[in-house]
């Protein structure tokens, strides 16, 4: 493609909005505009990107036996809330109405949609098993959208779904998906972790979150240095070392009867450890909530902090959120002085953090007071302990014992185990050998491709430009002529980009009537594996190679270009030039 006739806005300066790499860096190269809010336009080489990325992933789940559809963006209500999860989805399900009324959701994923198709026509053992994907456009209503195609209210994703006879079935789909994943990653360049995840609103067990390893993610992932474990936040679990020991201030066993004390306007956690002069250790924090109408109090050691999607699993929970001052004052308590010594009639939950606690420190249920000397096994007897809270530094892994590693990364992809949550409710079933109806097992597996494309810039750039790994380049080769009113370097220009096109190499030739400087800025920012530079030489057939990703510059003979080009991108973009 000559340049001169492409749409690549390149930029000097981007908003100052843009706080992502991935996202400063695909504005400033032409390769996206935002239309509004997490909603972009792709232009020429972004798209071009964005197809290679499709490629890759469609050759993988091919090969892995899955079989390519497209499904309908607009969903019927009546589908989403036949599953239960019209209401549970929450506000970033966007929601119409047609002119006659009837309510519709944009598509945010489509375990309904697949389900209800293949409840129609499917009904045999015989035509299991069978996975089916697609790669279109998602809609999700985020209340905050940033960070480019990180996180957007339209984004492209690749979703499949797998239908089995049996649990062991579903296994076998799992673990192909998990390895075609695995490929993909791997085909695009990332440098990622798979971790064991929570499953969210979508449901199901044994989930695995793919993520790419990037301080702008935003989400945290916790993993043994020493042996192969890795969760997510939300899922991981760890070991609290020398638990009851490290909390008894005064490294014995003796105890002192409660005392209450009063602690005027001392209410947070950093205020009663200034206060008593004590480590947030040695606090308990009560934290009242709301699990679906019913006030919990969740008792947590003063410097850990709550993990919500813990604590819905212990208490098998939909929604949780913080109880009102209102409710504090009805379970005989007031804000900010909760305590679980003397509160009637209300579940309380203990973190495992606390186990064994003595001398602690808590709320007494007064206004400006509070109770000193608690120890759980005489005051609270009976307590059950669960972990509810997020994993902190410090911990120790469960598996091996050494202490966690703590990362930021970006979600990828998404595998789960469905089960039959959507065939039961969906009425999905088949008739096995036996003539007797069973529901279909399910897994799905998604990839948000729009952000893989984000996340493979996060991690391959430099101060001048983008890196693109050679699988997912635009065009592997630029083609710079410095100076385009000179017949000799049109001429062999000319005759370079046509010998590389013919031997099947995508270039982007810069035939513009622009000054060398923009043209070489231009080059880097846009950041294709290998450059060629016709200039001044050319009457002598010398051209000058730049590769991009480690910089080395060097001279050729016109005449040496093909081979040096099968060497260059046989080795993945190293050569051993001199």
């Amino acid at each position: 493609m000559r340049q001169q006739r492409m749409l690549i806005p390149t930029q000097r300066d981007v908003p100052g909005d843009a706080e992502a790499a991935s996202h400063r860096l695909m504005l400033r190269a032409g390769l996206i505009r935002q239309l509004s809010s997490g909603i972009y336009s792709y232009l020429p080489l972004g798209l071009k990107a964005l197809q290679h990325i499709q490629a890759i992933v469609r050759e993988e789940m091919d090969a892995a036996g899955a079989q390519e559809m497209l499904m309908p963006a607009l969903h019927p209500a009546e589908l989403w809330k036949a599953s239960g999860r019209w209401d549970v989805y929450g506000p970033e399900l966007m929601r119409l109405e047609d002119r006659h009324g009837r309510e519709f959701a944009l598509g945010a994923t489509h375990e309904e949609v697949i389900t209800s198709l293949v409840k129609d026509e499917i009904h045999s053992y015989k035509k299991l098993p069978v996975t089916l994907y697609q790669i279109q456009t998602k809609y999700r209503d985020e209340r905050r959208p940033r960070f480019g195609l990180l996180r957007g209210r339209e984004f492209l994703m690749k979703d499949a779904y797998s239908f089995d006879r049996t649990d062991s079935g579903l296994d076998d789909s799992y673990t192909s998906m998990y390895n075609a994943y695995v490929r993909i990653f791997t085909r695009c360049g990332l440098k990622f972790r798979a971790v064991e995840a929570d499953s969210g609103a979508i449901g199901g067990t044994d989930t695995h979150e793919f993520m790419a390893l990037a301080d702008i993610g935003e989400d945290t992932i916790v993993h043994c240095p020493s042996c192969q474990y890795a969760a997510n936040l939300e899922k991981a679990v760890g070991r609290i070392p020398q638990l009851a020991e490290s909390l008894d201030t005064n490294n014995d066993s003796a105890v002192s009867e409660l005392v209450k004390t009063h602690t005027p306007g001392v209410s947070t956690i950093k205020q009663l450890g200034q206060f008593f002069k004590q480590s947030p250790a040695q606090i308990i924090k009560s934290i009242a909530l709301e699990a679906d109408g019913t006030p919990v109090i969740v008792l947590l050691r003063g410097d850990y902090e709550l993990n919500e999607v813990k604590l819905k699993q212990a208490i098998g929970a939909e929604n949780v959120t913080l109880l009102s001052e209102d409710g504090i004052l009805k379970l005989g308590s007031t804000p900010g002085f909760i305590g679980p010594i003397g509160l009637q009639n209300v579940k309380i939950i203990a973190d495992v953090s606390i186990y064994g606690m003595k001398n602690a420190i808590v709320g007494a249920n007064e206004p400006d007071y509070h109770l000193l000397h608690v120890d759980l096994h005489r005051d609270l007897p009976g307590l059950t302990f669960q972990d509810v809270h997020n994993v902190a530094e410090g911990e120790l892994c469960s598996h091996c014992g050494n202490e966690l590693s703590f990362a930021k990364g970006i979600e990828l992809g998404h595998v789960f185990k469905l089960g039959t949550k959507y065939s039961r409710s969906l009425g999905a079933t088949f008739s096995n050998e036996n003539g007797v109806t069973e529901p279909i097992i399910m897994g799905c597996y998604g990839i948000g491709v729009s952000r893989v494309l984000a996340a493979v810039i996060e991690q391959h750039y430099d101060e001048q430009g983008i890196l693109w790994p050679e699988t997912l380049a635009p065009f592997s080769i630029h083609l710079l002529t410095v100076h385009v009113h000179d017949e000799m370097q049109m001429k062999l220009s000319q005759d370079i980009y046509t010998s590389l096109q013919n031997a099947g190499y995508s270039v982007l030739w810069d035939d513009r009537d622009e000054r060398p400087g923009v043209k070489f800025n231009d080059s880097d920012l846009l950041g294709f594996p290998l450059r060629i530079t016709v200039g001044k030489k050319a009457n002598e057939q010398m051209i000058e190679c730049k590769e991009r990703r480690s910089g080395k510059q060097y001279e050729l003979m016109a005449n040496q270009l093909l081979s040096h080009c099968q060497s260059f991108f046989q080795s993945g973009g190293i050569s051993n030039h001199e």
